[in-house]
C-alpha cells in the first residue's frame, strides 16, 4: 500500500477540514501536552470549548493514569465530558462519561504467555543494541495489562531527554522491527519519543478510530484526527492510513492554533 501524504496543520484549509466531521480526535504526547506533562492552561481552554461543539477522542500509547492526569484533571467549566472519548494504550481501552465517573467500555488485555514473550523479547533485544542503559528514570518496561511499553531512559525520564535520544528514531525502529520478528502474533510499533509499544494484533489508532466511528454510527472520513507522528513508521500513522481526516502538528502550540481555527470553523 502506497504511503499517505499527511499535510501540516498550517497547510489544510480549516472550513474543507471541518466540512461534515462528527468528531475530532487527538493524540496525547507532543500534540495536546508534553510527554507526562499535563496540558497548558491555554490548550486546556481550547480543548474544554471543542467538547461542547462536537464529539472529541483522545487516542494515546500511554495508560489511563497518565491521560487522567494530562487531560481530564485540567477540563475547564466549559467541558462537556459526555462528548469525550477516552481510549489509552493506543486505543486496547476505551472509557465513557456515564454522568457521574469515567467508565471502562472495553478492553483488549494480552495473555500471561504473550507478556512474558513481550518483556524477554524487549530486554534481549535492547542489549543486542546496546540500547539497554545502565541508567534510567523509573520502569524500564510496564506492562498496562492491554499494552506492554518499553521506555529507553525509563517512564519518569525527563521530556528534554527523551526528545534528544533517538530525534531520527532510529533507534526505536530497529528495536520495534527485531520484536516484531519474534512476536508476529502480537502489534509492535515505536511508541512516543524513546518508546516501543507491543499491543494484541491490529489494534492501534486505526482499530480505535474503527471502532469509534462503529460506536458513533459515522464514518471513518468523518473523523479529524490530529497527531504530532504522522510518518509511516509513526505511531498516528496507522489513523491516517484508515481514512481519518488526518493533520500533522509539531507541538502543543500548533495544536492549539488548530483548534481555534476549529472552533471558530465549527462556530460558524
Amino acid at each position: 500500500m502506497a504511503d499517505i501524504s499527511v499535510p501540516c496543520w498550517n497547510d489544510v484549509n480549516i472550513d474543507d477540514l471541518c466540512a461534515g466531521a462528527r468528531l475530532i480526535a487527538f493524540d496525547l504526547d507532543n500534540t495536546l501536552a508534553r510527554s507526562k506533562k499535563p496540558m497548558k492552561d491555554d490548550m486546556a481552554e481550547c480543548f474544554s470549548a471543542l467538547t461542547s461543539l462536537i464529539d472529541v477522542a483522545v487516542i494515546t500509547g500511554g495508560k489511563y493514569a497518565l491521560l487522567k492526569s494530562q487531560v481530564v484533571e485540567r477540563l475547564t467549566g466549559q467541558a462537556n465530558r459526555a462528548n469525550l472519548h477516552l481510549m489509552p494504550t493506543s486505543g486496547t481501552r476505551y472509557y465513557r462519561w456515564d454522568g457521574a465517573n469515567w467508565m471502562q467500555v472495553f478492553a483488549h488485555d494480552l495473555s500471561e504467555e504473550d507478556r512474558a514473550k513481550a518483556y524477554e523479547s524487549l530486554e534481549r533485544n535492547a542489549r543486542g543494541q546496546n540500547i539497554w542503559l545502565t541508567h534510567v528514570w523509573g520502569e524500564r518496561i510496564e506492562d498496562r495489562g492491554s499494552q506492554i511499553t518499553f521506555s529507553a531512559l525509563g517512564q519518569l525520564a525527563p521530556t528534554e531527554a527523551k526528545e534528544t535520544w533517538d530525534p531520527t528514531n532510529e533507534k526505536k525502529n530497529r528495536l520495534a522491527r527485531a520484536v516484531a520478528a519474534d512476536l508476529p502474533h502480537l502489534e509492535v510499533h515505536p511508541g512516543g519519543a524513546s518508546s516501543v509499544d507491543i499491543s494484541e494484533k491490529n489494534v492501534d489508532k486505526s482499530f480505535a478510530v474503527r471502532e469509534l466511528a462503529d460506536i458513533l454510527g459515522i464514518k471513518v472520513d468523518q473523523i479529524v484526527f490530529v497527531g504530532d507522528r504522522m510518518d509511516p513508521d509513526g505511531n498516528d500513522y496507522p489513523a491516517a492510513r484508515a481514512g481519518t481526516r488526518a493533520v500533522k502538528v509539531t507541538c502543543p502550540n500548533d495544536t492549539v492554533k488548530l483548534c481555534g481555527g476549529i472552533i471558530a470553523s465549527l462556530s460558524r
